[in-house]
């Protein structure tokens, strides 16, 4: 991202700000994903046992349900942990740029001469 003549840099930095609260959006998306992929992976490993122990009855329908639950819950799974981590390194990067530009204003102290009166 790079500043422009027309850009200032608070412009810049309430740029970078809203892209992180979309990034952060991107994530939780992708935790409620995760968790929901784990729930889908553990239920079919459970129901997959059950099939395998004959609790249920021998059913081939349940037994390909079941596999194609873990094997979508493991797909879902890595998809999205990528998708986090990548989400999390944006993140990051977008704060640093933030706080360099935030470095870079001259800020003044207010109400600093209220304070030398007293």
């Amino acid at each position: 991202m790079n500043l422009t003549d027309e850009d200032s840099p608070i412009d810049e930095i309430s740029r970078i700000e809203a892209r992180i609260e979309e990034l952060a959006d991107v994530a939780e998306r992708c935790r409620k994903i995760i968790l929901v992929s784990k729930a889908a992976i553990a239920g079919g490993v459970a129901l997959l046992l059950v099939v395998m122990l004959g609790l249920v009855g021998s059913n081939q329908v349940t037994a390909i349900g079941s596999i194609a639950m873990v094997l979508g819950g493991t797909v879902s799974l890595g998809s999205n942990v990528s998708t986090l981590r990548q989400t999390m390194a944006a993140m990051t990067a977008a704060e640093v740029l933030r706080s360099e530009l935030i470095g870079r204003i001259d800020l003044r102290v207010v109400g600093d001469s209220t304070m030398k009166r007293i």
